[in-house]
């Protein structure tokens, strides 16, 4: 009896031990990334998946990791969230200050980008609650000239507009945000 509860001792310190270092060391490493002026604060939390060789975005019978028309929480591991300190012109849609769960339907030439209020969900594996959307704006595509290999969010400011960039593998789209 007592070789049995060592045996299940030493099998439950090694799954706290594997957990523990999971969290520490994801294989989608968490990123935070911001914009701040004096009159405007802008965060996007969100995990980062590497390519891997993988088909990312692309048809669901081809495989791909990210199918066309399928819901994607906008990253790995956990819900993405964007917050905003001031009301914004989020792709010419009137946003409040908030925080909200960023997520997106990729398709081949455009991508619907959704904002919901339910921001603090952490898994998102299933599609949210579409009656919380805030938010639901189309955005074209680009292609990148070379493949990028870890999903990436950047802000970068062009005049009197802020864009959020999202790029990963061959895609990147670019949404305005005004005040």
């Amino acid at each position: 009896m007592k070789n049995i509860l060592k045996i299940i001792g030493v099998l439950i310190l090694a799954f706290v031990g594997y957990v523990a270092y999971m969290l520490a060391n994801p294989v989608s490493p968490k990123e935070t990334v911001g914009y701040n002026s004096d009159d405007l604060s802008l965060e996007v939390v969100y995990s980062r998946p590497y390519k891997k060789d993988r088909l990312i975005f692309g048809p669901e019978e081809k495989g791909a990791l990210v199918p066309f028309g399928k819901y994607w929480r906008t990253g790995a591991n956990a819900a993405t969230t964007f917050e905003t300190s001031s009301d914004i012109l989020f792709n010419g849609g009137k946003l409040p200050a908030g925080k909200y769960a960023l997520f997106t339907f990729p398709y081949e030439d455009s991508w619907t980008v959704t904002l919901n209020s339910e921001s603090d969900v952490f898994f998102a594996v299933s599609q949210p609650d579409t009656k919380l959307d805030v938010l639901k704006t189309s955005v074209d595509v680009g292609a990148l000239e070379k493949p990028l290999e870890q999903f990436t969010i950047e802000f970068s400011k062009d005049s009197l507009v802020v864009n959020m960039s999202m790029a990963w593998d061959k895609t990147v789209l670019s949404i305005p945000i005004n005040q």
